[in-house]
């Protein structure tokens, strides 16, 4: 089956095009094109990502089913509980939001991402994502710790659909902590979902969930267009996840 292949600018296939569990890269749509903002904005509001390693063209993907993070489905553990609930009551512990995106890119670029070897974010990607959050539609949540950036995540939002990226941590639970901080924040605001890509062990301890790619797709379009909330954290969000009490 033959794979198109995109000039800069041209138009992505429909999503319902892409290969199927009979072709050897299953949910594969395209290759070729640019990584520039506009054409990351185009590809994420149809529930496209890229994805690709050193020596490949850009190659563009819609995985069906599709992972997902329902955030009133966040399943948060008895020990990530005491975890965090231990993390908001200390004053030297803080969750920041877009305070230092390059630098959790470049570390999520230099670990492993969970349930994968090997990382896909690669120099060109780095480019293109810093690129896309000085735009405005790239961020970063991140776990500080005695004033060092200890764990984090990266994530692209568009109006109020929101797709994870990539994390990493050089602290125990430290990118979990940072995950929940964004479910906090997604809640706070009335975000349902969390766009999680591929099906991984790690995600689904933590609730994600397999979606047909029609019904992502679906809410994709609905929330992309609707105005973004501020791309800030306020210690109050932390009420979603805990009880009251512990953000005193």
């Amino acid at each position: 089956m033959n794979l198109p292949w995109l000039d800069a600018g041209e138009p992505f296939p429909d999503v319902s095009t892409a290969w199927g569990e009979a072709q050897p890269a299953p949910g594969l749509l395209a290759a070729g094109g640019a990584l520039d903002v506009d054409s990351l904005h185009r590809a994420y509001s149809c529930g496209i990502f890229p994805w690709f390693s050193t020596g490949q063209p850009i190659l563009w993907w819609s995985t069906d089913p599709r992972m997902v993070l329902f955030t009133d489905e966040f399943r948060l553990h008895r020990s990530l509980r005491k975890t965090l609930a231990r993390f908001v009551a200390d004053p030297r512990c803080e969750l920041r939001i877009d305070s230092a995106f390059p630098e959790v890119i470049r570390a999520c670029a230099g670990s492993e991402r969970p349930g994968q070897s090997g990382t896909w974010i690669v120099p060109r990607m780095v480019k293109a994502y810093e690129a896309f959050h000085r735009a405005g539609f790239a961020h970063s949540v991140e776990t500080w710790i005695d004033g060092r950036l200890e764990a984090g995540l990266y994530c692209v939002g568009i109006g109020r659909s929101v797709f994870g990226e990539s994390m990493f941590t050089r602290v125990p639970d430290g990118s979990k902590i940072a995950l929940a901080g964004l479910v906090a924040w997604c809640r706070a605001h009335g975000i349902g979902l969390i766009d999680c890509q591929q099906n991984t062990s790690h995600l689904a301890s933590l609730g994600a969930r397999e979606v047909p790619r029609a019904e992502f797709v679906s809410h994709v379009a609905r929330n992309t267009g609707r105005p973004a909330p501020p791309w800030r954290f306020e210690p109050v969000y932390w009420n979603h996840l805990l009880p009251p009490r512990t953000t005193a």
